[in-house]
């Protein structure tokens, strides 16, 4: 485009507008060659790019383009690493632009309400906090190399099973606190130059027509002037869509919809300005990613992007046991190892579906293992268990014999590929059959015994996991994973991975558990804002490993807590050392309780994170700032997030479960002007100064005509305090409302307390 964007649509025509609004094939949008305005080029890229061989197919279950494969988003969100996401933005930007690609659909940052999630592999977390951070970071790294990002699915897609055809029945509060909070993050903090609605439908209308979704909270109140796009046939209502802000509808051509359009603009039942605004934006859309090719780096520059993978693996990865330090391997008394089960041959590295990249190379755990084990030490390998899910008592009575004679024995376990994918979700959490008896037989002979798992979401390892003395969780953690995992094992990278979901004892622990499939076409998410840790705290109820739980080769202690209240928000200083003999890296997680909520809160609620890396011996200062937000809570009266004077107790260490040290403070906000109305209630009513000293200039003149004098006084507001003021009236103002009934005095007390209001703002 060599015009501005005023000036290209004042030259359009009304076809040309309508055509815009639509992609040409599977993976590209429309260019209109008379006003030089270039097609965009676009692909899946949640952590991975999947460029496909034609931009006719989907690609689905074909190989497609080779590209690096980093961890899915389950496993990068366990890094809880910012900077490394960064990095991985920058990384695929490159890679993207070397390939001719202007705009990665992902990253996907929907809430893991259930474990069972089929696309659980691609989401970060259940916490929107994490889930916000980690997903800014990436998304500003991406579009910083002049690739778009494409934020989604927006919003409450949470499950798989008829996704397509079912409202997702969410609470305004539990929407706003759990639901939308991550992706207003990203938002406000990264800008993402397209967001992708979802399929399914939001409190009864599709996310991809829904105004209050698009236009209302995206665009009015939080400010997004991005693309929003559809997901591929998520478009139900085209000039609904339009109406609601839904710019770009693919796949394409969708000549059916563009003929609509046209008609709905010269009929009048759409505005030409409402269509303008849709082009408007994919024009810009246009300016920025167009005009950033590369032919590629040049000769002997390529980046390494498959070390950036191996070391983006090693960061996920999760250390969740090691009793008696049997971890890392000693080559002393490790001489022979027995590597048992097929993931260790062909490891799985990412979940299937849309986000499932064709990797450029593979690294092998046990090829990888071989190699750092040297000449010196034994290894010796047995499948372990069969491509399907039989069991097979040979195959686990030659694990045994090789493990029984080997001094560590190392198994390579996890979910079938076939379990973990769009379009139908997981039937439970538990590890197949055949790998428990392989794991328990292997554990009756061998006490060294190392389970390592893989899998895009939690898993529920009771019994086995009280049998084994080391479980390390490698997630599906991309191309590098088999590097990654092999130096982890010998101790050449010290673990840092921290839990970015709760890994429950057993599948019905988890809050969503009765409500994980919808009825009638609607799923009410009757569990609230009590999503994962948020529940398990809540309850009491002990998980098998909390969220952000991962153990390190080293230890560290935290000092010196300090916390102030000042005029920008709170500051929380810590210090952390590292007390053990190696070189690690710890994640300092800052969790907020609020004391005194008028609302029920959670009983913590992460709010600031840091890794952060030391050497033996070292020591670093770590300064957090919290702003009233992160004390704040939707409150959906008034419409708006509210912080509440009070007490909080602010708590960090190195899990929601292990909180090194908690510190007591009283934070002052600005107290919210109540709305009274005719059933507002007495706390309300005492709760805000003026009110109060109105109410009780209406009970001393009550008073003097009824026997049962009233005082708003700590017995009498303790016993009435949720009772509407008016039922006070009624009950002890009879003799005295001879004149005026109650709703006449609850009509005058409302407009005494606005009237002081207002003269107390223009004192």
């Amino acid at each position: 485009m060599n015009k501005s964007i005023e000036a290209t649509l004042d030259e359009m025509t009304l076809t040309e507008k309508a055509a815009l609004t639509a992609g040409l094939n599977m993976w590209m949008t429309k260019g209109i060659e008379r006003l030089n305005i270039p097609p965009i080029h676009m692909y899946d890229g949640t952590n991975g790019i999947r460029k496909t061989n034609s931009d006719e197919e989907m690609g689905i279950t074909t190989e497609n383009v080779p590209a690096t494969c980093y961890p899915t988003g389950s496993a990068i969100g366990s890094s809880w690493n910012t900077e490394l996401l960064g990095e991985i933005g920058i990384a695929l930007g490159r890679e993207s632009k070397e390939m001719g690609v202007e705009l990665l659909l992902g990253p996907g940052v929907n809430m893991k309400r259930t474990p069972l999630g089929g696309r659980n592999f691609e989401y970060y977390s259940e916490d929107p906090f994490l889930t916000g951070e980690l997903g800014a970071a990436f998304i500003n790294g991406l579009q910083s190399e002049g690739v778009g990002a494409s934020l989604k699915h927006f919003a409450g897609n949470n499950q798989e099973y008829e996704k397509m055809v079912t409202s997702s029945e969410i609470d305004e509060r539990t929407l706003r606190e759990i639901y939308l909070s991550a992706f207003e993050r990203i938002v406000k903090k990264a800008d993402p130059w397209t967001i992708m609605c979802s399929y399914n439908l939001l409190n009864g209308s599709y996310t991809s027509e829904n105004e209050y979704l698009l236009n209302d909270i995206l665009r009015e109140e939080w400010g997004y002037e991005g693309v929003v796009l559809s997901d591929w046939t998520a478009v139900n209502d085209r000039i609904r869509g339009l109406k609601a802000g839904l710019d770009l509808e693919m796949p394409g051509p969708a000549h059916y919809n563009m003929k609509l359009i046209v008609e709905a603009v010269n009929n009048g039942t759409l505005k030409e300005e409402q269509l303008d605004k849709s082009v408007a934006r994919i024009l810009k859309l246009v300016e920025r990613v167009t005009g950033n090719e590369e032919s590629g780096p040049a000769a002997g520059s390529k980046p390494d992007y498959h070390a950036l993978a191996r070391r983006a693996a090693a960061e996920s990865i999760v250390l969740l046991k090691n009793e008696g330090r049997i971890l890392p391997l000693q080559p002393n008394t490790d001489r022979s190892i027995a590597i048992i089960g097929r993931f260790a041959k062909t490891p799985r590295i990412q979940g299937a579906g849309s986000a499932k990249v064709t990797p450029t190379q593979v690294d092998i755990p046990w090829e990888e293992m071989k190699e750092l084990a040297g000449a010196s030490t034994n290894l010796s390998y047995a499948d372990g268990y069969p491509e399907d899910d039989s069991i097979n008592e040979a195959m686990i009575r030659e694990s045994v014999s090789i493990a029984a004679k080997s001094d560590v024995a190392i198994l390579f376990v996890g979910q079938p590929e076939y379990a973990e994918s769009e379009m139908h979700d997981l039937k439970d959490i538990k590890l197949p059959d055949h790998q428990v008896a392989l794991i328990q037989a292997v554990a009756a002979v061998q006490p060294k015994c190392v389970v390592v798992t893989s899998s895009g979401t939690a898993l529920s390892m009771h019994p086995w996991v009280e049998h084994v003395p080391g479980v390390i969780h490698s997630w599906l953690t991309g191309q590098g994973m088999g590097r990654a995992i092999a130096e982890i094992l010998f101790g050449l990278t010290n673990p840092s991975g921290k839990l970015s979901e709760t890994f429950p004892v057993k599948l019905s622990d988890n809050p969503a558990h009765m409500r994980i499939r919808g009825e009638n076409g609607k799923l009410y998410y009757r569990e609230g804002i009590f999503v994962g840790y948020r529940y398990y705290d809540s309850k009491e109820l002990a998980p098998a490993f909390p969220f952000g739980h991962g153990l390190s080769y080293t230890t560290f202690t935290y000092t010196d807590l300090e916390v102030t209240q000042h005029d920008e928000g709170v500051t929380v200083s810590i210090q952390i050392e590292n007390t053990g003999d190696r070189t690690g890296k710890e994640v300092v997680q800052l969790y907020v309780h609020d004391e005194e909520c008028n609302f029920v809160r959670p009983d913590k609620e992460l709010k600031a994170f840091a890794k952060i890396e030391l050497a033996p011996g070292g020591k670093q200062k770590i300064v957090f700032t919290l702003e009233e937000r992160d004390f704040a809570y939707y409150n959906t009266k008034h419409g708006r997030w509210i912080a509440e004077s009070g007490y909080f107790k602010i708590s960090l260490g190195s899990t929601s479960r292990d909180l090194r040290m908690t510190e007591r403070l009283y934070c002052e906000f600005e107290v919210e002007e109540i709305k009274l109305h005719k059933f507002s209630l007495i706390s309300e009513w005492v709760s805000d100064p003026i009110a109060k000293a109105v109410f009780e200039e209406t009970l001393e003149e009550m008073n003097q005509h009824v026997t049962e004098q009233i005082y708003l006084d700590e017995v009498f507001v303790g016993f009435w305090g949720d009772a509407p003021a008016i039922k006070i009236l009624q009950m002890y103002g009879q003799n005295w409302l001879t004149e005026r009934t109650p709703d006449d005095v609850m009509d005058e007390l409302i407009t005494r307390v606005h009237e002081r209001r207002f003269a107390g703002k223009l004192s």
